[in-house]
């Protein structure tokens, strides 16, 4: 089994709830092409700026993969600012383990991750990224918060 951190937004975290699907664009195929039924995905939201309120970056859920990569073009998920009319074809079917009453928060988990080796500027970790391999103990330390 190997644990993904997925990365997306507000918008997108409600077609995921809805669906039981994970889409990325295009250009994320080859990350996309690893994932394997059986394997975890947590589901991270980046921070968002709401008028004046800011969402700091939080993991929301723990889903499993419940089926190969397929193509489907079909818009379901809304295109961030930036990213045109992208519709996020590569898919994967899913199967929710946990949902969180309460959202993990990110940052104070920074120290503590291995996949973050640059701890000050950690973003560029996920940056550009739809998706990302992590070890099973960052999996395991994020799902133990998340209780």
């Amino acid at each position: 089994m190997t644990c993904w951190l997925c990365i997306t937004n507000e918008d997108n975290w409600k077609v995921i709830r809805q669906k039981n699907i994970w889409g990325v664009p295009e250009r994320h195929k080859n990350t996309i092409a690893k994932v394997k039924p059986g394997d975890k995905l947590l589901i991270y939201l980046k921070q968002e700026k709401n008028k004046d309120e800011i969402k700091e970056p939080r993991i929301v859920a723990v889903y499993e993969a419940v089926s190969e990569v397929f193509k489907d073009s079909n818009r379901i998920f809304k295109s961030p600012k930036g990213m045109g009319n992208e519709t996020f074809p590569l898919r994967i079917k899913l199967k929710p383990v946990k949902i969180f009453d309460k959202p993990v928060e990110f940052k104070p988990l920074i120290p503590k991750l291995r996949f973050i080796t640059n701890k000050k500027k950690w973003s560029g970790h996920l940056m550009g990224k739809a998706m990302r391999e992590i070890p099973g103990e960052d999996y395991e330390l994020i799902v133990s918060v998340a209780k």
